[in-house]
């Protein structure tokens, strides 16, 4: 099976008219020889910023001598991104060797297994292949029936931030898609949380004392922020200093202090992590598409705020580095999300708005996303295509403009191709 082949299998095996459970993915492993005994996880669950903690504790880990896979989703623009060891992508041969295995075990099965059960299988596959002394694993979508969940009690279990998100499938309340975000938490393990949802927390204290798990809550007040810029930050995480990170959202420095936090918990459990590993693996993080620079004359960022909670934090972001601005923005939002609380958000930065529609079925229509950002004052008028709304965005803004694109993360790998493409 080719990698193109392997894609194509698992893209054909939707999830959304099948019923949330472990069943498949348990069934699906048993038949593979159950390759999750033999690794270990470090399991991270959230509303946003699982994935720059995923990228801080793999880039950390790394640097300290272990090899790491590192199992994330979605894609911004290649399939393969999302698994890796020891920040190399999948290889065709490799993926299509894994799924060709997957398919096999997959093809009597009473009923067959969804996409994402059958990523998560072929990557446990390949991280054994590749002897990997660790894997950093970030749930789908929410936690308790994720596929990822199927491991058993995990190195450390890690919670992001909280926020709305997937209502209609967790829950219409924080405390529900907190319970669902709760079941990564394991009997006996160890759990770090990102906190300051008391919602969410509640649940989280509940569940490790039913459960018999050590909760460790991040320390905000250990974190001063040195420097933010669009080259990243310093910062200070008591009792380390000038640590630095190449990511420029103001929300970044504190996904590195959960992820140091994480850190800490594995060196109580036995791990080797000294502080020049620590240090070398943060200044070398990458994590594209969250509040990537692209561009500096004008400036061109790219952010995958695709919900409310994102977008806040986006908003802050922007604040910061370009205060009393106004800038142009791309928009593209998914039609699940909240419009209105995301347009709230963006609208008193906004100058100006090129609307786009996200490659998803789930997309937002543009025209109705352009009544509703009218509604709020802004000027707003919908693009025909990527390039169509990048060439718009860039004349629009100037040499002295600032451009920012989010929404969607579908939009923003559609946005970082359209403009490695063109520049």
């Amino acid at each position: 099976m080719t990698g193109e082949e392997a894609i194509a299998y698992i893209h054909a095996h939707g999830w959304e008219t099948r019923a949330p459970g472990l069943g498949r993915i348990r069934e699906l492993l048993r038949r593979l020889g159950d390759p999750q005994w033999a690794l270990k996880f470090i399991h991270v669950a959230g509303t946003n910023g699982k994935g720059s903690v995923c990228a801080c504790l793999a880039s950390v880990l790394e640097a300290a001598g272990y090899r790491v896979g590192l199992n994330t989703s979605p894609h911004l623009e290649r399939f393969h991104e999302r698994i890796r060891v020891n920040g190399e992508e999948i290889s065709d041969e490799a993926l299509g060797a894994a799924v060709e295995r997957v398919r096999s075990a997959a093809g009597d099965m009473p009923e067959h297994p969804t996409e994402f059960e059958l990523i998560t299988a072929a990557a446990f596959l390949h991280f054994l292949e590749r002897r990997c002394d660790a894997v950093v694993l970030e749930t789908g979508l929410g936690g308790a029936l994720d596929a990822s969940n199927v491991i058993e009690t995990p190195e450390l279990a890690v919670l992001t931030a909280m926020g709305m998100d997937h209502t209609a499938i967790l829950g219409p309340t924080l405390r529900d898609v907190a319970s669902a975000k709760a079941g990564i938490i394991k009997p006996g393990g160890t759990v770090v949380s990102r906190g300051g949802c008391p919602e969410a927390d509640e649940v989280f204290r509940r569940t490790c004392r039913e459960r018999g798990a050590a909760l460790t809550k991040l320390d905000l007040t250990r974190l001063t922020v040195r420097r933010l810029d669009l080259e990243g930050a310093s910062f200070d995480f008591a009792p380390w200093e000038g640590l630095t990170l190449p990511l420029a959202g103001a929300y970044q420095a504190e996904n590195a202090a959960l992820a140091l936090t994480a850190l800490e918990a594995l060196g109580e459990k036995g791990w080797s992590i000294p502080e020049e590993a620590v240090r070398r693996g943060l200044a070398a993080v990458r994590w594209p598409g969250r509040f990537e620079v692209l561009e500096r004359d004008p400036v061109f960022l790219l952010d995958g705020a695709h919900n409310a909670h994102g977008m806040r934090a986006a908003a802050e972001s922007l604040r910061t580095l370009f205060p009393g601005r106004k800038l142009t923005f791309l928009l593209g939002i998914l039609a699940d999300k909240d419009a209105g609380e995301m347009l709230d958000l963006l609208a008193p930065l906004a100058e100006r708005v090129l609307v786009l529609r996200p490659d998803s079925p789930r997309a937002m229509d543009p025209a109705a996303l352009c009544v509703l950002l009218a509604e709020r004052g802004v000027e707003a008028r919908p693009c025909a295509s990527v390039e169509t709304g990048l060439e718009a965005a860039l004349a629009a803004a100037g040499e002295d403009g600032v451009i920012c694109a989010l929404g969607s993360l579908y939009l923003c790998g559609e946005v970082r191709s359209a403009w490695f493409k063109t520049h």
